[in-house]
């Protein structure tokens, strides 16, 4: 039986406590916005006393809508963006359950209007800084071996490897692998101890008080899987599965019929119509945006550009394979010598390559030198958002030795993506970036667009492979 945590606890009831907290400040600091916007509405409004009562009808909606939303169910490795989204959706909820009450509990005076949409908004950013400085605690307490969470991966191959490394690269998510387990006389050889067979499972959770265990064995069958969900739930120890390419696209299956004949429809295509239209409606105004606000930048950086590397041009075009397989002129800011492959031809940027500029450094390590791929996006040969495209050459290479690399260019290639926020760029496998690529085109939505864009801004920051 898994024992339950302390710290664990105490991460819940922080959460619910700073959401408390942060709700009423988010009250206060609307109030104030209301009168500052309208000062006569102090005479409608009255004291912010007297909505006391509001405030105590609206907290406990938050924090009911809350808990059955799951949100104070401590997660490790919860993105900000995912905890961003999933505080905006709990607060709407929450919103219009506080709004039912004070209605059916004949509560006077209530918020005007105007407060409670300025209450929602003020809200979520203000619940969403509490966690973000609850979870930097957390994360900080955990990179230093306390709650420590036991992992057990099922599956010595490769799977069960990238799983290791994953872990190992975020000790602040608090996971310490205990070993693997594998049928596999002869697994794949790693530093973590292979402890047994799937069939020790049950003893070894006992043993080594695992609390989640992970399957990284996409050979296993259907039965095996379901044993070890059940060995699991029996112990009360969370289960996650690394998904192979079928099952990746079985989330995608649906039922439909052909005049009476029942049909399986494996994957549909989520960018065509509507969602295509809106799409390249908000690639146009956010990058036209962002050149307009960015022009400052943009015309220091080419002044700059021109003033330390005066033998060669401000701006790059490089051939690069878009949507369909079709080639564009990618715009770089130069960062390079003009005659950095003239020996070598086409080859990737390696760490401390001598090919850079003192400047050109220094705008790859933050990604200023895509700025002006913003021109790309705006005349649609690229996204925002999508795989990165990769020139001819390249492409001819991994397309023979990659399955299914071709389907990445089934969307318009992007400034950001996937795989990039998650530190696959640069000289890293391109086998695992083509999965993530491929991830993205077949589970496109709006919501993952905004959350890549917004976690692109910390990625750039922390990049390792940006050189």
């Amino acid at each position: 039986m898994r024992r339950p945590r302390p710290l664990t606890l105490l991460h819940a009831l922080g959460m619910a406590l700073s959401d408390a907290v942060a709700f009423g400040v988010a009250m206060r600091l609307a109030y104030a916005l209301r009168l500052w916007n309208d000062p006569y509405a102090a005479a409608v409004v009255g004291p912010f006393e007297r909505l006391s009562q509001s405030l105590l009808i609206y907290t406990a909606a938050v924090l009911l809508v809350f808990f059955l939303e799951r949100l104070y169910l401590p997660r490790r490795g919860s993105s900000r963006v995912d905890i961003l989204f999933g505080l905006l959706v709990g607060l709407s909820k929450a919103m219009v359950v506080g709004l039912a009450l004070s209605a059916f509990l004949q509560v006077s005076p209530t918020p005007p209007r105007l407060m409670l949409l300025y209450w929602w908004l003020l809200g979520t950013l203000v619940l969403w800084l509490g966690r973000l400085v609850l979870d930097g605690a957390v994360r900080w307490v955990r990179s230093r071996g306390l709650d420590a969470e036991r992992v057990l991966i099922v599956g010595a191959g490769e799977p069960g490897k990238i799983v290791l490394e994953k872990i190992r690269a975020q000790p602040s998510l608090g996971y310490r692998v205990v070993g693997f387990v594998d049928d596999d006389p002869a697994p794949l050889a790693t530093s973590q101890p292979l402890l047994g067979k799937l069939s020790d499972i049950d003893r070894l959770i006992q043993q080594h008080g695992i609390g989640e265990v992970i399957i990284a064995q996409p050979g296993l069958t259907h039965q095996q899987t379901l044993d070890i969900a059940s060995t699991c739930a029996r112990d009360r120890v969370s289960v996650k599965l690394v998904p192979d390419v079928l099952q990746i696209m079985s989330t995608e299956v649906t039922t439909s019929d052909l005049t009476g004949l029942p049909l399986m429809r494996v994957r549909d295509v989520a960018l065509h119509g509507w969602n295509l239209a809106l799409k390249r409606t908000m690639d146009i105004v956010v990058s036209a945006t962002l050149l307009v606000l960015l022009s400052p930048l943009l015309l220091l950086l080419a002044l700059l550009v021109k003033l330390t590397s005066p033998d060669g041009p401000v701006f790059y075009t490089q051939e690069r394979v878009g949507l369909d397989g079709r080639p564009f002129q990618l715009i770089k800011f130069r960062s390079m010598r003009p005659d950095a492959e003239a020996l070598s031809g086409p080859i990737w940027a390696r760490p401390g390559d001598e090919r850079r500029t003192g400047l050109g450094a220094f705008m790859r390590r933050l990604s200023l030198d895509e700025l002006p791929q913003l021109v790309n996006v705006l005349v649609g040969e690229m996204s925002l958002v999508g795989p990165r495209p990769e020139r001819p050459h390249f492409v001819e290479q991994f397309k023979r030795v990659i399955p299914r690399y071709s389907e990445r260019h089934n969307e318009k290639a992007g400034m950001t993506g996937w795989a990039q926020i998650n530190d696959l760029r640069g000289q890293t496998s391109i086998d695992e970036r083509t999965k993530y690529d491929i991830f993205y085109v077949e589970h496109w939505s709006l919501a993952f667009d905004v959350k890549i864009l917004l976690e692109t801004i910390g990625a750039v920051l922390k990049d390792r492979n940006a050189y």
